[in-house]
């Protein structure tokens, strides 16, 4: 098996560090809100990943965080005049509810932020004796000159590097690329006791003191969306390892973004489109199948009518599988050797299609050829046909396709009428045909329709009950 590391830039040959157990750390959410496509893109790369680590026989321990302390959480709350803990519960709540509509796996261990404040706290003292950080007014910072690798998972050049996202920019510091380990209590902001009195962690802190909780100082895989690269990423190499002198995590993997239009979709962007609102709409195996259909490192364009032929392609996969299993119980075990020669070639492809750094659209390119080779069959009785179709099930299993299951969505010739009067009144406000585009804002409302225009599009979701 091989995967691309972040960090080095290429294909490796993946050797867990203990053999054959698997240590993997994929960063969470920061729970102030809902869910996006985007959030959505990312569990199910990792879902998959994990799945399939385990298919092949390695024991996994799979670690994703909640970041449920953060100046959007505590922007959040006072909005809403609550405490911060009261915004972070529910959207870990509506997270949970998310994961189980699109059929996303918990994670073995899911710890919150909050909960690891001791450990955070003894990790910045090792830092503070280690001479790489530095105390200001109750603040601490980590000193970025004193580690002379950082950038190197980013590429880029330590004079180079301007501010990043979630940085701190601080006359005080030292240097402006210097990151806040521990934050010093604001009026009205929850807090924490500390040496250096009361404050709350930094953003990175927290995932370095918890993979290394959960999963030791060293561990196989850490990864995310390519938006964690830098800053995040990045500082959580710099400090783990300026603590430990040890490599925090083996191999670096990163998934491409969602785009909307030809922006990334993002909530700061203001053009996100929930998880709520798409299983509204459409059945999460098509949302897998369409995600998975392009490489997890490689961005993916957002459009409707590619979930409704998502469907369309499921459903040729789903009627093999429906005739085939009426006849497994009477059938003999399922094992490689009950299994016609002619299929076997398709395991093989399948397996060599992930070994490749996960390569699903091929490995789905291969269950579309298997499914086509069972249909020649002809007979749904035939033994062949009845241990290709198990067969072709365990395969999708592996890549997390469940029963299709409704949950409310639309069939695929309404989402793609839908979709086709979306177009047409984008068009029509586009030649500012406000009569022909207010027309068909009515056909869409008698489908129950509600539309949301942005600065980037059009987006719909149907009404709710």
């Amino acid at each position: 098996m091989k995967i691309f590391n972040t960090l080095t830039r290429r294909k490796e040959e993946f050797v867990p560090l203990r053999p054959p157990e698997v240590r993997m750390y994929i960063c969470g959410i920061t729970v102030y809100d809902l869910c996006h496509i985007g959030h959505a893109r990312s569990v199910i790369v990792f879902d998959v990943i994990q799945r399939y680590l385990r298919f092949r026989g390695y024991r996994v321990t799979f670690v994703r965080n909640f970041t449920d302390v953060d100046d959007k959480i505590i922007r959040r709350a006072g909005q809403e005049g609550v405490e911060a803990h009261v915004v972070s519960e529910r959207y870990i709540e509506e997270f949970r509810r998310d994961m189980e509509a699109i059929g996303v796996r918990a994670a073995d261990l899911e710890p919150k932020a909050t909960e690891h404040i001791p450990q955070m706290v003894s990790l910045i003292e090792r830092l503070l004796v280690a001479g790489v950080a530095y105390v200001l007014d109750g603040d601490v910072y980590f000193d970025v000159r004193r580690f002379p690798s950082y950038g190197r998972l980013s590429g880029k050049n330590l004079d180079d590097l301007m501010v990043g996202a979630r940085v701190d920019v601080d006359e005080r510091k030292r240097d402006p690329r210097d990151f806040a380990l521990w934050k010093a209590a604001k009026p009205g902001e929850p807090f924490w006791d500390s040496p250096w009195g009361r404050g709350r962690p930094g953003w990175h802190i927290e995932c370095s003191a918890m993979s290394m909780q959960y999963l030791g100082e060293s561990f196989d895989i850490h990864g995310g969306g390519e938006d964690l690269i830098f800053p995040h990423h990045e500082c959580e190499i710099a400090q783990s390892e300026a603590a430990t002198r040890r490599p925090l995590a083996r191999y670096w993997l990163h998934n491409g973004f969602v785009n909307f239009g030809s922006e990334k979709m993002s909530k700061s962007l203001g053009n996100t489109l929930t998880i709520r609102e798409l299983v509204a709409r459409h059945r999460a195996v098509d949302l897998r199948l369409w995600l998975l259909g392009t490489h997890y490192r490689n961005p993916i364009d957002f459009a409707e009518d590619r979930l409704v032929e998502a469907a369309r392609a499921f459903d040729r996969l789903w009627d093999i599988v429906k005739a085939g299993r009426k006849h497994w119980a009477a059938a003999a075990p399922a094992d490689g050797a009950a299994l016609p020669v002619e299929f076997r070639e398709y395991r093989e492809h399948f397996l060599a299609a992930m070994d490749d750094d996960f390569n699903t659209p091929q490995a789905l390119g291969t269950l579309f050829d298997f499914a086509r080779a069972l249909n020649r069959v002809g007979d749904e009785k035939a033994p062949a046909f009845v241990q290709g179709s198990r067969e072709l099930w365990l395969l999708m299993e592996t890549l997390g396709f469940g029963e299709p299951s409704d949950r409310g969505a639309l069939s695929p010739e309404i989402s793609a009428q839908i979709a086709s009067l979306v177009q047409a009144r984008t068009e029509a406000r586009g030649r500012r045909d406000w009569k022909r585009a207010d027309e068909l804002r009515a056909e869409l409302e008698k489908l129950d329709v509600v539309l949301k225009d942005g600065p980037s599009g059009t987006t719909w979701e149907r009404k709710r009950a």
